[in-house]
């Protein structure tokens, strides 16, 4: 019986606003009810196969278009793609949907304000940018675009992950992209 329809669910956000956090709980949700997903996420991937990619605009599209072409690769296979990517640009996102047939992309925005990214900073990389050992980091000293109609908006800074990752699969199973519980 298959248990969800493949697409791909892309989460963008600052730095420190719980992308990967909500992967992380929702990729285990998914899979206790049988779901095909797997998970993509920006910093494990700039660390292997986009590792020869720098930051700049053009670094930036590179590293989306190669995430979006592995999401489809494993959207081929019937799986739910999880990529939590920061995806600064309005334009970039756009470009990598229209990869994608109509109803298998889903803009996640992960929104948290500047202050509290900061505050979480897991990686100390806020730190380091407004030290200026970082150059171009987002929502620093490069812009960050926030999705205009965002097919979901979750607030970190006001509900629970737990809370969130509810939220995702009642939005996936209303649209039958996961059979109901």
């Amino acid at each position: 019986m298959i248990r969800n329809k493949p697409c791909v669910l892309w989460f963008t956000g600052l730095s420190g606003a719980g992308k990967t956090t909500l992967v992380r709980e929702l990729s285990s949700v998914l899979k206790k009810r049988d779901a095909r997903c797997c998970s993509l996420d920006g910093d494990d991937l700039r660390q292997t196969l986009n590792a020869d990619l720098g930051f700049s605009e053009e670094d930036r599209m590179e590293n989306m278009r190669r995430v979006a072409e592995v999401s489809r690769l494993f959207l081929n296979e019937g799986y739910i793609a999880l990529a939590a990517l920061i995806s600064p640009l309005r334009s970039q996102r756009a470009a990598v949907k229209s990869l994608f047939e109509d109803g298998q992309f889903i803009e996640i925005f992960v929104d948290a304000p500047l202050s509290v990214c900061e505050e979480r900073d897991p990686k100390g990389l806020y730190r380091k940018a407004r030290a200026r050992e970082i150059q171009n980091f987002t929502g620093v000293d490069d812009t960050y675009e926030a999705p205009e109609s965002p097919d979901l908006h979750l607030q970190t800074h006001r509900e629970s992950p737990s809370t969130l990752v509810r939220t995702v699969v009642a939005y996936l199973e209303t649209n039958e992209l996961i059979s109901p519980n």
